[in-house]
């Protein structure tokens, strides 16, 4: 696949001033593993400057290798009995008002990492009583029961990303599967107690009529809150980008998931997952 050149509307400047320092300072303080730095989110200035912060759980390697994700793979390292603690005293230190918390995929643990999470998130309730809360979750293998043990720890909005169309999933995914992932985020909805919430990447050599179709599937999965942003290569051992989406064409996505009845959409070439997530918890809810 030949090189594609970034085009203007990707340049962003990196964060900078008190508030991004102070984040870095308390993660690093704390042994914390954030989504904001290990992906260079081209956002993270302006959701730090929002009160909102995605902190990674789990530790820092994942037992799957998907072709998009830059994470570390290989064997895990034991869970830390103290992250929950961190995390809880972080966002209260970091005086968040919303906090996002995704994980590993922890493949290799007997419950796939489901007690660990529900810890994380009864932690930080009982620590920051009025931060809201949305958990990025992975898909326990599709088995509900263990779903059902974080949808119990009620966060605010739950989110699994389909993160591709339908024909490019086995190409980019690892240990996951298009319809799993679907079903996934159909028995949150279904729970009827928290915002169901998903994202999908553009930029992989999707189709326009696929990416139609994929938020189709997921509105009819129920799921209230999309996001959808472009791709960009993380490293050179990830997968290439296919292409570089205009501006106007994650528009015309935008209008069409409203027009699908999604509560909220966020569509744009920097959007990623937790890219405005304290305005979902208000929107989703409400709608």
């Amino acid at each position: 696949m030949s090189f594609v050149r970034k085009p203007e509307w990707l340049k962003v400047k990196l964060p900078s001033g008190e508030t991004p320092a102070q984040l870095s300072s308390i993660v690093e303080r704390h042994r914390l593993h954030t989504v904001c730095t290990s992906a260079l989110c081209p956002n993270r200035g302006e959701c730090w400057g929002n009160g909102t912060a995605t902190f990674l759980i789990g530790g820092d390697i994942c037992t799957r290798s998907c072709k998009f994700c830059n994470v570390t793979t290989g064997r895990p390292a034991a869970l830390d009995a103290m992250e929950p603690a961190h995390v809880a005293r972080s966002v209260k230190l970091l005086n968040l008002k919303h906090a996002v918390i995704t994980s590993v995929d922890r493949d290799d643990l007997p419950d796939l990492g489901a007690a660990h999470w529900v810890a994380v998130i009864s932690a930080v309730k009982a620590e920051n009583p009025t931060v809201t809360m949305e958990t990025l979750i992975p898909d326990f293998q599709g088995h509900k029961e263990l779903i059902d043990k974080v949808i119990a720890a009620a966060p605010e909005i739950i989110s699994h990303n389909l993160e591709t169309v339908r024909r490019l999933s086995k190409l980019i995914r690892s240990g996951a599967t298009y319809e799993r992932s679907l079903d996934v985020v159909r028995h949150i909805a279904s729970s009827g107690t928290v915002v169901a919430k998903s994202g999908i990447m553009l930029g992989l050599g999707e189709t326009r009529e696929e990416v139609i179709e994929t938020l189709h599937d997921l509105r009819s999965a129920g799921c209230s809150v999309v996001t959808i942003g472009q791709y960009l290569r993380p490293s050179r051992s990830n997968i290439e980008v296919a292409e570089y989406i205009h501006p106007d064409v994650f528009e015309e996505y935008r209008l069409l998931g409203l027009e699908l009845g999604f509560s909220f959409v966020e569509s744009a070439p920097l959007v990623r997952s937790s890219y405005h997530a304290e305005r979902h918890v208000t929107l989703g809810i409400k709608n």
